[in-house]
């Protein structure tokens, strides 16, 4: 009897060591699949790249109106994003970014930081370098990453139906050749025309007013009956009369 209780109280703190391993493993955010990788948890008051590396993926859950800010503050505005996307993927939501969201994130994500359901190539089939635009060819694809990340946000709160892409950034050239405005939002790689499918212009447009786009342009808009545009400009302009808004 001496011999197995030795035994058992040698067996005891091996046990207790693997559960305290596997208690601080789970506790760690989960790798990313080739993007980008959390190494905290962030709540309000963080602040950092890694904060707005979170903000441009919960840009999409900025509430009615708004437009959250991408500079690496976790404040009230950050905090309401996370929690309404954690509230969107049944998390626990608590506006604080830790293992759980950081994973949900990962599994949306390709490994270039786009969004699973949309991609660089749909969002630009003018010019591939993102040249020629209005801004630097890394603005244009920053702000157009920004763009898939608010769709993808639109595509959730519509049932996670496909949303068709008809057109995204535009050179100069490429929207001379279109006929688009000389100052059109295309030429800074933050516009994107949605064109009707599973869901009606006019529902597109209504909806992406909770999902942080200032300019929202739809059916009844001069030029805008048979697509419903979306972009990031300064201030907010939505006009769709066909749809009520």
């Amino acid at each position: 009897m001496k011999r197995r209780s030795a035994r058992l109280l040698s067996v005891i703190p091996v046990v207790i060591a693997t559960v305290l391993a596997t208690m601080v493993l789970s506790t760690q955010p989960a790798a990313a699949d080739g993007c980008y990788t959390w190494g905290r948890t962030l709540s309000q008051g963080s602040s950092g790249e890694d904060v707005r590396q979170l903000q441009i993926r919960v840009a999409g859950y900025p509430g009615y109106g708004a437009v959250l800010s991408l500079d690496g503050q976790f404040g009230p505005a950050t905090k309401a994003a996370v929690t309404r996307f954690q509230q969107a993927y049944g998390l626990g939501a608590d506006g604080i970014a830790g293992p759980a969201t950081f994973s949900r994130i990962y599994a949306l994500q390709d490994d270039d930081c786009t969004p699973i359901n949309f991609s660089y190539a749909e969002l630009n089939n003018c010019n591939s370098t993102w040249g020629g635009g209005a801004v630097a060819a890394s603005t244009a694809k920053f702000n157009a990453l920004v763009s898939m990340w608010k769709l993808q946000a639109l595509r959730r709160a519509l049932g996670d139906q496909s949303i068709r892409v008809t057109s995204g950034f535009r050179s100069r050239a490429c929207n001379d050749a279109v006929g688009g405005a000389s100052n059109s939002r295309h030429l800074y790689g933050d516009a994107v025309d949605l064109g009707s499918g599973p869901h009606s212009l006019c529902r597109l447009a209504q909806q992406a007013r909770n999902h942080g786009f200032n300019g929202i342009l739809g059916p009844g808009y001069p030029g805008h009956n048979d697509h419903t545009h979306v972009d990031h400009r300064g201030g907010r302009f939505w006009s769709a009369p066909s749809c009520g808004m």
